[in-house]
């Protein structure tokens, strides 16, 4: 299996929406790719404003030969297209972890995303975030929502847009402290998660990476505490198209498997 299943099988010519609004798809996000070292800018479904940019894109976690790659199978419209399935044998994972999907996700948050310094009046935890994972394969959502950022502690990169290519401050394990000190005095953050790190909470604990879908993922940035009261600074979205390995689609017909179609990103 390659694990690049049938992105270049078909195109959308309209750009990702959501309230409305054109997102910019295929987008390299403003600063580099801070977090992890060897990962490609590029592919991401962003979204400016207010100062905030949120950039998501889906990405290959597994190749043939069960390795981390750059592809990130964009259609060109918000969504990215993946086989169904586990790996045999995964890169630093469990053989056979039937809960491991071939793709990841990355997500990037940058408060001041046109400075040229590595100052800011706008830091990263001058803001409050809500990161959505949906777990329902079909057309509906049913999602896993939390804040990245103010939390106690996390492994994210962070930095600047000086920050070089996989040189954000992502040391491991962290203090509190340690963290609440660099969410205070950087404008970045990023990370790449598989939904295997959620599937210990509701309703995540049903993924299963071996079933077709259509899973949402939403990144959104609020001002201070007005998270339920008012409608988000910057927001993005994207969705996962999972699909059949190649060999499946072959039987059933490539053309009407490969894309299950996309949500209204305009409710």
């Amino acid at each position: 299996m390659t694990h690049q299943t049938c992105v270049a099988a078909f195109t959308l010519a309209s750009a990702a929406l959501i309230h409305g609004q054109a997102l910019a798809v295929d987008q390299d996000v403003s600063s580099d790719i801070i977090a992890g070292d060897g990962i490609a800018n590029g592919g991401f479904t962003v979204d400016q404003n207010a100062g905030i940019e949120l950039g998501l894109r889906g990405k290959l976690r597994f190749d043939s030969n069960n390795q981390p790659q750059n592809l990130f199978n964009s259609n060109n419209a918000g969504t990215y297209t993946f086989e169904a399935g586990y790996p045999a044998v995964g890169f630093s994972w469990q053989v056979d972890k039937t809960t491991t999907p071939f793709w990841n996700f990355d997500w990037s948050i940058n408060t001041d995303y046109a400075s040229t310094d590595a100052t800011s009046t706008n830091q990263l935890d001058d803001y409050d975030y809500v990161l959505s994972l949906d777990a329902d394969p079909s057309a509906g959502t049913n999602f896993l929502s939390f804040d990245p950022i103010n939390v106690d502690v996390a492994d994210h990169g962070i930095g600047t847009n000086l920050t070089a290519n996989g040189a954000g401050d992502d040391d491991n394990p962290r203090t509190d402290l340690e963290y609440a000190a660099l969410i205070a005095a950087n404008y970045v953050a990023q990370n790449s998660w598989s939904y295997e790190f959620f599937n210990h909470l509701a309703p995540l604990d049903t993924f299963d990476p071996s079933v077709n879908g259509l899973y949402t993922i939403k990144l959104e940035a609020f001002a201070k505490g007005t998270v339920g009261t008012a409608g988000p600074l910057a927001s993005t979205s994207i969705d996962i198209n999972v699909v059949p390995e190649p060999a499946s689609l072959a039987l059933l017909g490539l053309g009407g498997l490969c894309l299950l179609g996309r949500r209204r990103r305009n409710a």
